[in-house]
């Protein structure tokens, strides 16, 4: 079937290289500032490895990020429209990031220059492999012959229903970021207390419940699931870890074994949501009943 659009990411998403690739995505980087050096957080981690960026989180090394600016989207999507192809560009989470709206500001400039092609953007009002769910679904739809309008249509039927249920080993880091206070962090430090937290209606990371200890709080991810999720069976599973591959492969086997999924797939958090995380963050993402 000939292509009539193409989708357009950014790495946020969190896909396996080979996944996009396979999916035929076009994904953007965003940036990673440590010691000095700028790092293009490519899926394939070409600048900068995952291993590597954990390991000198775990030194002490702190990293900030940037958005994909207006310009970088202009230039991706002004060679798909010269190519005689629309555009669905499905953008990182509005409330984390301006990276989305850097991708809407692009869309209106070229939309003047070519009022022709059709480009459509979506704020996935997700982030991490949630964001990568959700484009995966959006590719598989298009490569079964969806057109851009229904695949549109698909994506705002199912945002609210993409469930993204994380843990963290280190409050530290989210205390950093702002994400909760300091006297949070270091009460729930001292105590081994775990947040259970998910992605809400907004687009932003909100604390829902506590556990204790490690373990439990993987066990939670997989309840979640367990207790929300619509036709597990018939369901593919993203969970993507901060180098902690052992554990993310304990939470899937614990899906299975509880409740049976299609498929489950696995890969690290990235760069940019893992310098917000720190080391050992795990998330589980799933179309549920509510987010």
């Amino acid at each position: 079937m000939e292509k009539r659009y193409q989708i357009i990411t950014d790495s946020s998403c969190d896909l396996p290289q080979e996944l996009a690739d396979s999916l035929d995505l076009q994904v953007l980087p965003l940036q990673v500032l440590m010691e000095g050096n700028v790092y293009a957080n490519y899926l394939d981690g070409r600048e900068i490895g995952f291993r590597e960026f954990y390991d000198k989180i775990r030194q002490g090394v702190v990293a900030t990020t940037s958005a994909v600016n207006p310009e970088a989207f202009i230039t991706a999507m002004e060679q798909v429209l010269q190519a005689g192809l629309d555009v669905l560009f499905i953008g990182f989470s509005s409330g984390l990031s301006t990276t989305y709206q850097s991708g809407v500001i692009a869309a209106e400039e070229l939309r003047k220059k070519y009022p022709e092609r059709r480009i459509i953007t979506i704020d996935s009002l997700c982030a991490s492999l949630g964001q990568g769910l959700y484009v995966y679904l959006a590719a598989k739809k298009q490569q079964a012959g969806a057109s851009l309008d229904e695949v549109a249509a698909y994506l705002d039927e199912i945002k609210l229903h993409l469930c993204h249920w994380f843990t963290v080993n280190d409050l530290m880091y989210l205390k950093r970021g702002g994400r909760i206070p300091a006297s949070t962090a270091l009460l729930g430090t001292m105590l081994q207390i775990k947040p259970v937290m998910h992605m809400d209606n907004a687009g932003k990371l909100v604390p829902v419940s506590k556990a204790r200890g490690r373990k439990a709080s993987l066990d939670a991810l997989a309840q979640k699931l367990h207790d929300t999720a619509i036709d597990p069976h018939e369901q593919t599973v993203f969970i993507c870890h901060g180098d902690c591959r052992e554990e993310a492969e304990y939470v899937a086997g614990r899906i299975q074994e509880q409740t049976g999924v299609k498929q489950i797939i696995i890969n690290y958090v990235g760069p940019v949501i893992g310098a917000h995380t720190g080391p050992g963050v795990i998330s589980v993402f799933f179309l549920g009943t509510e987010r």
